[in-house]
């Protein structure tokens, strides 16, 4: 197989369906692409109705393109990362895998665009975040949330606002900055650097002013992380935890007990923002994004160093500060359903706490004069004491 053929194939699947996000090619299925959540199969001729694992070894082979290190990082790890481009059409992170002795892949379409954080109606602790002169950020939510683009946007508005140094490091990089008024320096995994624990460590000697960090993967990138915010550097990166709270457990769970008083104080100190994501299904087709915002205050701090306690949790917290541009999913699911841009279903399906989020839409339908029931003709039963 052509790298013509590839680019062919990789086209088709692209023009295939609107708001295509993923490809995904494995074994046993037709060529599938992920249009707004949903898998759909591609139409093809000649006709791929179930992929061999011929076909997909012949695919992967040709997307390693005869580099030793991924071919190395696939047979020893099962897995291997890379980005690739489709002239004119687009840019990919892709990863192999193999499964039941067979390789499978996946290509994230990047976009080329930048967007800004109007264009993408995010929170406005998003313009509170590009202004931080130091200490550390976490975006946090599961694969293909959008915390990439979130970031994106959040370094985009430095570069338009700020005369800075900024170096990235990311797995691949997907979003490549034009020098505006920053300065950027955006590495590679792989090809850059080997992992990102020294490419952090190599960050510091670079005198930025910003560090993105494609994902904290370790206790050591953690470390140096907390280093980096601790001196001065405003630290961008990701987590894949689903809320404030569990962001907070995973980072303690990575020391061991005799470091966690350590890790607590030094963790309230640098820390500036918790953002988590969520993409839900929207009202007439597509996505959109839900928010759990956790900025630092005093009482966050008290919780970091203490742990969370009766009164004292960062759900209640972010309830609390709303006017300092905090939120919890809850409220901000039920923000999205005023909108109309959730159903009821959606909102409760996806709510932290369904109990909030349902007298939150009742509290919107009553004020829209909407019934909040199903249940009809209640009447008292006057016959109760005569059948007594």
């Amino acid at each position: 197989m052509k790298k013509q053929e590839i680019d062919h194939i990789l086209t088709r699947m692209l023009d295939s369906q609107k708001n295509v996000s993923d490809l995904n090619l494995t074994v046993g299925r037709p060529l599938q692409v992920e249009s707004d959540g949903e898998l759909v199969a591609i139409e093809m001729r000649p006709s791929f109705k179930e992929l061999t694992p011929f076909q997909t070894e012949i695919f992967a082979l040709n997307l390693i393109n005869q580099e030793r290190r991924l071919a190395e990082n696939l047979i020893r790890n099962g897995s291997c990362d890379l980005s690739y481009s489709l002239p004119g059409k687009a840019r990919f992170r892709v990863n192999i895998f193999s499964q039941l002795g067979s390789f499978s892949i996946v290509l994230r379409k990047l976009e080329s665009k930048i967007p800004t954080i109007e264009e993408l109606n995010l929170p406005n602790a998003m313009h509170k975040i590009a202004k931080e002169l130091n200490g550390i950020v976490f975006v946090t939510g599961a694969t293909g949330s959008g915390k990439t683009t979130s970031l994106a946007c959040v370094l985009n508005e430095i570069n338009e606002d700020r005369s800075l140094h900024i170096v990235t490091l990311e797995d691949p990089v997907e979003y490549q900055h034009p020098h505006k008024k920053s300065t950027f320096n955006q590495r590679e995994l792989g090809i850059d650097f080997d992992a990102y624990a020294h490419g952090l460590r190599a960050a510091l000697r670079q005198a930025p002013k910003v560090i993105l960090v494609g994902e904290m993967r370790d206790r050591e990138t953690v470390e140096i992380g907390l280093s980096a915010a601790e001196t001065g550097h405003l630290v961008l990166t990701t987590l894949h935890t689903i809320d404030a709270g569990s962001t907070v457990n995973r980072i303690i769970g990575m020391f061991t007990t005799e470091e966690e008083k350590q890790i607590r104080i030094r963790l309230a100190d640098a820390v500036r923002w918790i953002v988590c994501q969520r993409l839900l299904p929207k009202v007439g087709g597509g996505r959109v994004a839900t928010f759990e915002i956790l900025g630092t205050n005093l009482r966050v701090k008290d919780a970091i160093l203490n742990g969370e306690s009766e009164g004292k949790t960062f759900y209640e917290i972010m309830q609390a500060g709303k006017a300092f541009g905090m939120t919890t999913f809850d409220e901000h699911i039920i923000s999205l359903y005023e909108q109309g841009l959730v159903t009821e279903t959606t909102a409760l399906a996806y709510a932290s706490r369904r109990g909030i989020v349902g007298r939150g839409i009742d509290s919107i339908k009553s004020a829209r004069g909407e019934a909040t029931t199903d249940i009809e003709k209640l009447e008292i039963d006057r016959g109760y004491k005569a059948r007594a």
